[in-house]
């Protein structure tokens, strides 16, 4: 059962001299007298300011001579009921004086809510900001890809300076320890080509073609591109995240002090092992998509599955192929940049650590589908369609 502070203060007296309190009576003239007593402190002044925000008589004065202690919270309330009605402050010890005193010279008349602008100025505001971010995002990457790309010429000169140590690390981060995701993914994908495909060539009695379907599809798109946004959400974001955390715990400024460069020391090893690691990778998922697809075959289409893989060598040209691995390498380039700047720009507090990895995500994936839609265009005209 919740009861009112007055009936607590009742039942427990010896409480009453912990909280402030107040009282109010008629002047002559018009208006009244408020009587604080007790401590005008943070920690106990909050039910009595509610009351006092509850007041709509005038006030004359406003009597401080009972109060037994102040600080700033107290004097502000003080002051600003004598502002709001116009009252006279009476009876302050000089502490409370100072601190009045000291709260009239920072007072200020604006408003606690800044205006709001109507929607006609606010959408082109927002349309504006929005265009100038992504103009400065795009000089930020491009002076990253920058600084990437003179670290990479000096290590080329300088080969003892790798650290081979870091890159096989991030090979096993980024590719040995996705197998198992990537491959169940890509499984479960190769069954939803082949079934999809073999529910619809059905109708023309075509469902032998389910597997020029799979075949072409798992190796020229999306076993490479399944795997792209796959290694962005689970390596993209903890390049993001690691290196926002090292950012933002000072350890990147304490390597530039100790004459450690950030980019050789934590960008160039997840650059390279992305960049290594997804043509193989891409190859893996789109192998185990037609092992997924000849597996549905086997039981759906009654086909024998080792005839649907023999099958695969002989309707997939082998451009598809180096399709999807030339294609791979781009993917993971964009991927590790991503995630690499993004937790570069890691600043003020841990906050930023997940907006910025959401970012890394977001921009990665993004930017994959753009390049693969660019790819596509590139090798229909090419030949390679």
């Amino acid at each position: 059962m919740h009861l009112p502070p007055q009936c607590f203060y009742r039942m427990n007296p010896q409480l009453m001299r912990e909280w402030a309190d107040f009282t109010t009576e008629a002047v002559e003239g018009g208006g009244m007298t408020l009587s604080l007593s007790g401590p005008l402190t943070v920690s106990s002044i909050g039910i009595v300011d509610r009351r006092l925000r509850a007041l709509d008589a005038p006030l004359a004065r406003i009597d401080l001579s009972a109060v037994t202690e102040i600080d700033t919270v107290g004097a502000w309330t003080a002051w600003r009921l004598s502002e709001e009605h116009g009252a006279e402050i009476v009876g302050a010890s000089d502490q409370a004086q100072r601190l009045i005193s000291a709260l009239r010279d920072c007072g200020v008349a604006g408003d606690i809510v800044p205006p709001r602008h109507d929607l006609v100025r606010r959408v082109p505001e927002a349309v504006g900001e929005l265009v100038v971010g992504w103009g400065r995002g795009t000089v930020g990457v491009t002076a990253f890809l920058g600084a990437i790309l003179v670290s990479v010429w000096y290590l080329i000169r300088n080969p003892r300076k790798m650290r081979m140590k870091a890159v096989v690390r991030q090979l096993e981060l980024v590719g040995v320890s996705a197998l198992g995701i990537i491959g169940l993914m890509s499984f479960l994908v190769g069954i939803v080509i082949a079934q999809q495909g073999a529910v619809q060539l059905r109708q023309f009695g075509a469902e032998i073609y389910t597997i020029n379907l799979t075949g072409r599809l798992s190796m020229r798109e999306l076993g490479v591109l399944m795997t792209a946004i796959m290694v962005a959400g689970r390596s993209g974001s903890a390049f993001a995240a690691q290196i926002g955390t090292m950012k933002l715990t000072e350890e990147v400024d304490a390597m530039r002090t100790i004459g450690v460069s950030p980019v050789e020391a934590l960008i160039i090893p997840r650059v390279l092992a992305a960049v290594v690691m997804m043509p193989l990778l891409g190859f893996y998922a789109a192998a185990v998509s037609i092992i997924g697809g000849a597996f549905l075959a086997m039981f759906t289409l009654e086909i024998p599955f080792f005839t649907f893989l023999s099958r695969i060598q002989e309707v997939v040209p082998i451009h598809d192929v180096w399709v999807g691995m030339v294609k791979a390498p781009f993917f993971g380039l964009i991927i590790a940049l991503s995630g690499c700047y993004q937790g570069m720009q890691v600043k003020a507090n841990a906050e930023e650590v997940g907006l910025r990895t959401t970012m890394a995500v977001v921009q990665a994936i993004f930017m994959v589908i753009v390049l693969d839609a660019f790819f596509a265009v590139f090798f229909t005209n090419v030949g390679w369609g």
